[in-house]
Parts: structure tokens; sequence; C-alpha cells
């Protein structure tokens, strides 16, 4: 079984060179294959997806430029670094141009060596992180929002199990928040220097989910026209995240189970098996229970994902964490469109208070995001957030939605002083009567 180590593959016709490179590659932790011609490289490639590739120029019968060329034909990912002897200096500028991301000229000595390798999987690190923060930025991560008794439980025991590699399971409704957890378990622990990487078992089909998850090899199947690694790879030393676990397909059951047991994989349409080291947290909304009674999900695979399992509470019980919520995506939604300063009346904190909120967090905020769209004005109005009448959904608790209502009419006081002495705090809090100290004990309470 092949550890996911970097992987170089050396190209030259010098016996000797080869057994000097392969040496010292070795020595620095590399895996290392060696080809002495063109050809036997390009047919090593069809099989093999080395991370490097040390080529040299000179080779007979197909040059190493020409086996550049189809290098970046086939893989335009490959990194690879050419060789040349001393006073052809011209042939590595060309090989360059050609896609080579650097050159080294004989003789080099083993410091020099080393360090154009380590600067080109530098370069892969970097233009991997760049990727994957691309990606946290398209799905819009949202902190960790909420202290209400409900939640604050669910917290500490994700907390302490994100130290740890155990396998996390979140449970709970549609739109609860498994995935903001899930991120927020991946910085708690100590792979958070790591990759943090997203799988949505539900919106692909089972061989586009396969080839997402494991990579797969050129030719595994039509329009697989080059090899790929597959998130699996891309998470090593982080966190996978299978959101929608209970709707992986029967066939992909058994292979996760042996990625959750042995850390091990093939690629699609591959046959050498990579180890890694990852660490897993699934999310479904399924009775999985249910599924595997039914003969729908494995229960050996249930059972490997059950060893720290994590139900977040629906919004509907977590009453104290509406109003930090909603003026978190008023905030939000109002900067991403250029409206500022936005915020909701009292009337409209008490339709959200009553509303049952079956979308949860989700709805919430695709609720407040249309409001701060379609609202008139700088504050956002009952009619604005386009709720069902209170009478249609069960009240949440009476008490803790008095006290919502009292902390946003006194967080609206406080604005209109500061605003109406232009942001004075000494004179806004003359003119509501009020200590200079508690004036500021309430701004704490109530950021403006």
């Amino acid at each position: 079984m092949e550890q996911l180590r970097p992987h170089i593959l050396v190209v030259d016709d010098d016996l000797d060179i080869l057994t000097l490179l392969r040496h010292r590659l070795e020595q620095l932790g590399y895996a290392v294959r060696t080809a002495t011609t063109g050809q036997e490289a390009l047919g090593m490639l069809a099989s093999e997806q080395p991370a490097l590739v040390l080529l040299d120029l000179r080779l007979p019968r197909l040059s190493g430029l020409d086996v550049l060329k189809q290098l970046k034909q086939t893989a335009p990912e490959l990194t690879v670094i050419v060789m040349t002897a001393y006073g052809t200096v011209e042939k590595a500028v060309e090989a360059m141009k050609a896609g080579a991301a650097d050159f080294l000229t004989k003789p080099f000595t083993p410091g020099h060596l080393e360090l154009v390798v380590q600067k080109a999987f530098e370069r892969q690190a970097l233009e991997r992180t760049h990727h994957l923060l691309q990606v946290e930025l398209e799905d819009k991560a949202q902190p960790l929002i909420g202290d209400s008794p409900a939640l604050r439980p669910v917290l500490e025991q994700a907390r302490r199990a994100a130290s740890s590699a155990a396998t996390v399971l979140l449970l709970g409704e549609s739109g609860t928040g498994k995935e903001v957890l899930a991120r927020a378990i991946h910085a708690w622990s100590p792979r958070r220097a790591q990759p943090f990487v997203v799988v949505n078992c539900a919106a692909l089909s089972e061989e586009l989910i396969a080839s997402d998850l494991f990579g797969h090899e050129r030719g595994a199947f039509t329009g697989a026209h080059q090899r790929k690694p597959g998130k699996l790879e891309l998470a090593a030393g982080g966190t996978v995240f299978l959101d929608e676990i209970g709707e992986l397909p029967p066939a992909l059951q058994a292979k996760l189970l042996r990625v959750l047991q042995e850390h091990a994989f093939e690629r699609v349409g591959g046959t050498r098996t990579l180890q890694v080291d990852i660490r897993v947290i699934a999310a479904t909304n399924r009775d999985l229970p249910g599924a595997v009674k039914a003969g729908a999900f494995r229960e050996d695979l249930f059972f490997r994902l059950h060893v720290i399992p994590l139900t977040l509470p629906p919004l509907r019980v977590r009453p104290e964490d509406l109003l930090p919520l909603a003026e978190f995506f008023v905030q939000q939604h109002s900067r991403a469109l250029k409206r500022p300063g936005m915020r909701l009346t009292p009337e409209a904190i008490e339709c959200l208070q009553h509303y049952h909120w079956p979308g949860n967090v989700r709805e919430l905020e695709n609720v407040l995001e249309r409001a701060v769209v379609l609202s008139r004005g700088a504050v956002i109005q009952p009619e604005d957030l386009a709720l069902s009448p209170p009478e249609s959904s069960p009240p949440v608790n009476s008490a803790a939605r008095y006290q919502t209502r009292l902390d946003a009419v006194e967080r609206e006081v406080l604005q209109d002083a500061l605003q109406a002495h232009g942001g004075d705090k000494r004179a806004a809090a003359r003119a509501l009567g009020m200590a200079l100290s508690t004036f500021y004990a309430k701004l704490k309470k109530y950021p403006l």
C-alpha cells in the first residue's frame, strides 16, 4: 500500500545520474521512479501520477523537449523541472516557454537540487491553498453564532471532540447549520492549518461522486481525458466533510467504509492503492437507523460514522439565538448589496420571533436576504419579511420573545440618541438621563 508521500519521476539516459538522483531524493523523503527514455517515461505516466518530473532535455530518439510537450498535452497540471548541460541554457528557456516550471543546469550540487525541488512543491501547495480558499469564499462560510441553552451543550461536546481524530456525525433537521459546525470543529482542531474539503453526497450522480471523492485515472470513463486527484487527496492532513451522507449510493458505501477503517482507496479506473491521513465529519438530516433497518444504508458504515454523534437543535427551540443570527444576516447582506446600516424594527423582530422556522437558520438567512433586497428604506418592516401570519405557527418561548423585543427597543433608542448628538456619547447619555458608565455598558451589550 502506497503512502501519499510526494512521488517524483526522474528521466535521464545516464544511469550514474539516475542512481545519484534516486539516492538523494529518497534521502529527502520522496518516492522515486526512474526512466531512461522519453517513450518509457510516457508509458509510465499512463499508469502512474507523479507529483513532479525531473526531465533531462538530451534523450535518445525522443527529445526531452518533445516529451515535455506531450506531457503538457495529456497532464497540463503536472510540474516538470528540466535538466540541461552547462552552456545550453537557451534550451532550458525554450522548455520554460513550453510549460516547464523550472530548470537545473548540470552539474548541480545536492543543495541546489533540494532547493529547486522544494520550491516546486511549495508552489504546488500554494496553488492548492489558493484553490481551496476560492472554494471557501464561494461557499460563503459563516461564523458559528449562538449561545442558547439548547445549543450550548452541543458546542461544548464539539469542542472536546475537535482535539481528537475521531469521526463526528452531525445530525439534525435541514438548515440547522451542520456545515457551519463542521467548519468550527475543524478550526478548533490540530488540523486547522490543513484543508477543509466539502463533498456533497447528494449533488452528483454515482459516477461523478466517486470521481469527486476518490479521483480518477485517465480513460476511466467517457470524458476522463486526464488523471485527476479526488477530494480525499486534496484533504490530506486535514478534514473531509461528507454532507448528506445518507444519500450516498450503496455501491460507494463499501468504499467509504474502507476509507474509514484503513484510510485507503484507489482512484476510479486505477489499481494503485493510496493511503491518506484525513479526519472525517459527516452530516445528514435522514433517519440513518431507519435507513439501516430498511437496507438502504450499511450497518457497519453507520457504526463507523456514529463515533461521536452530535444533534443540532432546530431554530424554534433556540429563541435566544434568533436576534444575534438575524442581525448578523442583515449586516452581512446589507454590506454585500451596498446598503450598510440597515436594521430590523421591533415589529419585524416580533414577527421573526412568532414564526415557526421549519427551514431553520437557512430559512432565516433567505428571508432576511430577501428583506434587505426588497425593503424601501433603511429599516426592515414586517411586510418586508413576507412571513405567514403568527397564528399559523406555534409561538416560541414568550419570555424570551418579550426580552428580545425589549432589547431591540433599547438598542434603537441608544442608536437614535447617538445619531441625534453626532456620535457624542457623553451628550447622548445626558439626553437619556443615563450615567455615562451605564451608557457605555449598554453600548457594550448592543454594539452599534
